[in-house]
């Protein structure tokens, strides 16, 4: 077996393999003493061969116990850890802000139910409440595989409280689901980053209003701007928006691409376009829609509560079936 130098070089350097890259070192160097004994005694030449032969075996099980270390830590180090959850209020005024406002209490208590943990990054709200737009960290092993098809428009149709005619309004807020990974699919050029600072607002310690440890950076090539206010420490925060723009950044190329292969596209459900509308939650007929796949489910109430088990199910199954829905809406 050839074993690359290059190879080996990295079995070193990483912290999972450094141990039994200084095996294999040690039996290299035990390989090198056999052969030089070999050849300078003719009586132990049969000898060192067989010693030859059990080191070599000893070295490729090493080897090949490297390599698949390491292709496992690049599966790891590729798949999101978490996920950065956004949302905005769209059309609908101040019942469009309520509404994202009661999405953001959906995703969370989901999060909960799920045992994985999350921060609050940024918020805006609405003068008459709710959110403008909010965003959240949802750190957890299977939290992208289960979320990954809310990216869109999510409608509410319901009578306002402040509707006097009980007539039905329409609002809208739209869902971006980003997945944060340990090493980035995307390079970003630091001189592409602009960074400011400012005092975090509300609660969160003593210091929180007489530091600057809030962080903002702009991506200037797309004018893609992130906030995080959550850590007490700048240095914190600055790591933080790093990571959730380089999430922004990859799915602003997941969907370029998506959009550019839409006719190829066989197994996706949707294309993650922020703009296409996906779901209707129904308030008089108790009733949630996905126009994607065209199934129903009439439990409003428990699926704004957090229990969105059956439809992140559903949506599961029928992506790994390959069964692809319009993403147009139907009647209702």
């Amino acid at each position: 077996m050839d074993f690359s130098p290059e190879q080996l070089s990295a079995f070193r350097e990483n912290s999972k393999t450094q141990f039994l890259a200084r095996q294999f070192d040690e039996l290299s160097l035990k390989r090198d003493e056999a052969v030089a004994m070999g050849n300078e005694d003719a009586a132990f030449a049969e000898l060192a061969g067989e010693e030859l032969r059990v080191l070599d075996e000893q070295r490729t099980a090493l080897y090949t116990e490297m390599s698949r270390i390491l292709e496992e830590t690049k599966v790891e180090e590729e798949k999101p850890y978490g996920v950065v959850l956004e949302v905005r209020a769209g059309a609908g005024g101040d019942e469009a802000a309520l509404f994202a406002e009661e999405l953001s209490r959906m995703y969370l208590r989901f999060a909960e139910q799920s045992g994985w943990r999350y921060t609050t990054e940024h918020e805006s709200r609405a003068a008459s409440g709710g959110y403008k737009e909010a965003a959240f960290e949802i750190i957890g092993g299977a939290v992208y595989d289960a979320l990954r098809y809310e990216t869109g428009v999510h409608r509410v149709q319901r009578i306002p409280v402040t509707e006097k005619a009980g007539r039905i309004h329409t609002s809208t807020a739209s869902v971006a689901i980003l997945p944060m990974r340990k090493k980035p699919i995307i390079e970003v050029n630091p001189s592409d980053i602009e960074m400011e600072f400012s005092r975090a607002g509300g609660a969160g310690g003593q210091n929180v209003n007489k530091v600057e440890t809030a962080v903002r950076l702009i991506h200037k090539p797309t004018g893609i701007d992130v906030r995080s206010q959550s850590e007490r420490s700048q240095l914190k925060n600055r790591e933080k928006a790093m990571a959730i723009l380089l999430a922004k950044l990859e799915a602003v190329h997941v969907e370029e691409e998506a959009k550019r292969h839409a006719s190829e596209r066989k197994n996706q459900i949707g294309t993650g376009d922020r703009s296409e509308k996906i779901r209707t939650y129904n308030f008089p007929q108790s009733r949630i829609t996905d126009h994607r796949i065209k199934q129903s489910w009439h439990d409003l109430e428990g699926v704004l509560s957090g229990d969105l088990s059956g439809i992140v199910a559903a949506l599961t199954a029928v992506a790994a079936g390959g069964e692809v829905g319009s993403g147009e809406e139907v009647a209702d």
